[in-house]
């Protein structure tokens, strides 16, 4: 990487090349980098810029540097321009994302991220929300967007995309964002209760994380990903990943330490069964950590309990209303592992066990299923159980426990809103980078979703009719176009204020 200089009427402009070899070929990529004010010092003067300082052997733009009155820059004057019209910009949807992440101080966790490049960072989060396409595309999408204009000094080529996801994959990132949030994520809510869950991110790509993963029956090449979320507020905490072949119950122990480490205390977790072991639940006693959990139909447990209480769960106290359905629940004292006494709630759910009936019976005759193996199978018909450390009221436990659907939620906003997947990186390296900005983008999304439930509007179209709004770009400031009833709507929800022109600061 070098720089290259041409003189144009008399003025001597700067650009950088970057050399990049591809087989026997090499190929090089131009950037301009502006006017020449001093040669030796590497300061330029660019429309976008400014006056700045560049290091190129960091790849680094300083645009306010110190130096003395004797040191300053001689700036010779340009000729006088025209302030002509350059550009027509989309405008609304990357700006109202940039007011919400400073409105809620989300600025201020991003920027810990240690990467070098902050506008490359900020504009690839409004890319992963904005955009479902390849981050090849990412710099075209930069050139028609108000972020052209907001971060100016973003470098979206391939391959610097590809460095920075590197660099933002490293650990020193890890720990120095999840430092600066776990204190934002513990003030929005009283308490640390916590879901965990896990999701298959199918992928065939050649690393060590990728393993043929036997999930629910599910078979398929994939990374394991594990998200914790706040129970309250239904806000991601924490990821981690695995490969595809580890099963969930291993990963728990892990997943709660590392917790702590980020300064995470967990008071309370909701499980899914597949995390239910002997070990997990002797941890969670030994940390005073309590815990929701399914109990799975394999373990004895299970079994005992239903022999002992099924005859006697079908009565008028153990009657209860969930979401529209009755359903019968009895708790009972149990000694859930070793010497650790808590609850178990045994549940009989009427509509469920009605359409497990039916199903049953449409497949008997083609199964030849004898009258004796059919009434077997009607028994367990409807039936769960689960298990809590604490006491709860039998019409307070499904309630519970089914928070944990928050976390499906985060993982349907982490595919099919912020470019999750399908995974699209070649490295270990650059698909951390990945996970790390797949998850800061679910925050805010899920943050922004949060705000839009009480309207008519959801992200996706929000964002659709936002970025119907333009701004024209002329040497000195941006104009903005007038924005629709929608528009004004979506800004109201968020308490911004849309601006009728922007000056451009240069330097």
């Amino acid at each position: 990487m070098y720089i290259a200089y041409d003189i144009k009427n008399g003025v001597e402009y700067a650009k950088l090349v970057k050399s990049t070899r591809h087989g026997k070929k090499i190929a090089k990529e131009y950037k301009n980098l502006g006017r020449v004010i001093d040669k030796e010092k590497n300061i330029f003067k660019s429309r976008e810029l400014g006056i700045y300082q560049y290091d190129v052997d960091n790849d680094y733009y300083d645009k306010n540097p110190d130096w003395s009155d004797s040191e300053a820059p001689v700036e010779y004057p340009e000729p006088k321009a025209v302030n002509k019209e350059k550009l027509i910009l989309d405008f609304g949807d990357t700006f109202l994302i940039d007011s919400f992440i400073h409105d809620n101080g989300l600025n201020d966790i991003i920027e810990k991220c240690s990467v070098h490049n902050h506008d490359t960072l900020y504009s690839m989060i409004c890319y992963y929300i904005l955009s479902n396409t390849a981050n090849c595309h990412a710099k075209t999408w930069w050139e028609g967007n108000f972020a052209r204009m907001r971060y100016p000094l973003a470098m979206l080529e391939s391959q610097r995309i590809s460095e920075f996801l590197a660099e933002l994959g490293s650990e020193e990132c890890y720990r120095s964002f999840f430092r600066a949030y776990a204190p934002f994520i513990s003030d929005t809510a009283n308490g640390d209760n916590i879901l965990i869950d896990s999701t298959g991110l199918p992928n065939s790509i050649h690393f060590p994380l990728t393993a043929i993963s036997n999930h629910n029956g599910d078979i398929s090449n994939e990374v394991r990903l594990i998200y914790v979320t706040q129970q309250s507020t239904g806000l991601p905490i924490y990821f981690r990943y695995c490969p595809g072949n580890v099963i969930d119950v291993s990963t728990l122990t892990r997943t709660i330490n590392e917790l702590k480490n980020h300064g995470v205390n967990t008071k309370f977790s909701i499980l899914d069964a597949g995390y239910y072991t002997a070990d997990n639940i002797r941890q969670l006693y030994h940390n005073d950590i309590s815990f929701v959990s399914r109990l799975p139909e394999k373990m004895n447990l299970y079994k005992d309990l239903v022999a002992e209480h099924l005859n006697s769960l079908e009565s008028k106290e153990n009657l209860i209303r969930y979401n529209g359905r009755f359903i019968y629940i009895k708790r009972v004292a149990c000694n859930v592992v070793d010497e650790f006494t808590g609850y178990a709630y045994i549940g009989l759910d009427i509509s469920r066990k009605e359409d497990e009936d039916k199903k049953l019976f449409q497949r008997a005759d083609d199964q030849k299923l004898t009258n004796d193996e059919v009434f077997d199978k009607l028994k367990h018909h409807g039936l769960f159980v689960i298990v809590s450390s604490r006491p709860m009221a039998t019409d307070k436990i499904l309630p519970t426990y089914y928070t944990r659907q928050q976390i499906e939620q985060i993982f349907d906003i982490g595919k099919n809103y912020v470019d999750m997947l399908p995974l699209r990186v070649q490295t270990e390296e650059t698909f951390r980078g990945h996970l790390l900005l797949t998850f800061i983008a679910c925050v805010i999304v899920k943050m922004i979703q949060d705000k839009l439930k009480p309207t008519k509007y959801n992200p996706i179209s929000m964002f659709m009719n936002l970025r119907n709004q333009k701004c024209k770009v002329y040497a000195k400031q941006l104009l903005t176009t007038e924005a629709t009833k929608v528009m004004n709507d979506c800004y109201k929800i968020f308490k911004i204020k849309c601006p009728t022109e922007v000056t451009l600061k240069r330097g």
